[in-house]
């Protein structure tokens, strides 16, 4: 049981907002207009991590004027797909009770600040966010530990009073290197196992029933 828990990390993507599969979306025709074919189903094994190493592992290593005209058309096809964007089932309710309880939330992504500003407007709970970070503020994203360690350092506390809740086996992995306790939800499209595999402590159906085990997390 997690004890002395004084900071909860949160992943958004898949996790605090039904996203992944308009990503895939987005991806899917990123590629095709580039004159890619990459299977829908290796694209969302992908999503969550950082999008350099994103475009690395489905079409190869290219130049950096070729991955940065994808990833323009990627943002610019996501954009299109958001008003379809939708937050989980209880994940504001989760927030707002970590507020009450007076335990600082991080919004943790991998994703670009220009992102982060859309699902945050969506989410609308940002008197209860002590602070966020992207992938703008750091060279390499998830699975690398580095955007839990600035959102470690922006909650004020180290990685032992800390968790983190995501979705995706780059969330499990980025948080155990940096030394916090992973846990997963399943809305992001990842099976069980394979977030267990890759160091969940637990996993949770979502949202709604990370808050209904809350006391057990935080060590209540």
């Amino acid at each position: 049981m997690a004890t002395g828990i004084r900071a909860v990390l949160f992943d958004i993507d898949g996790t605090l907002v039904d996203s992944n599969y308009l990503h895939v979306e987005a991806w899917h025709r990123a590629f095709q207009s580039v004159g890619e074919h990459v299977d829908a189903w290796r694209i969302h094994r992908s999503i969550g991590q950082d999008s350099a190493q994103l475009l690395a592992s489905l079409v190869g290593e290219r130049p950096d004027a070729w991955n940065e005209h994808a990833k323009s058309l990627h943002a610019r096809f996501y954009q299109d797909l958001a008003p379809r964007l939708r937050v989980f089932d209880g994940a504001r309710e989760l927030i707002a009770a970590l507020d009450r309880r007076g335990v600082p939330v991080v919004l943790a992504t991998s994703a670009p600040q220009d992102e982060l500003d859309l699902l945050t407007g969506l989410l609308g709970v940002d008197d209860a966010v002590h602070a966020t970070t992207s992938a703008d503020d750091v060279d390499t994203a998830k699975p690398a530990p580095d955007i839990i360690a600035v959102a470690l350092e922006r909650a004020g506390v180290d990685s032992q009073a800390a968790i983190m809740i995501g979705d995706a086996v780059w969330d499990m992995k980025a948080a155990a290197r940096a030394g916090v306790a992973p846990y997963a939800v399943l809305s992001g499209g990842v099976s069980e196992a394979e977030l267990r595999e890759a160091g969940a402590n637990d996993v949770f159906e979502g949202t709604r029933a990370v808050l209904e085990s809350l006391d057990r997390l935080l060590g209540a």
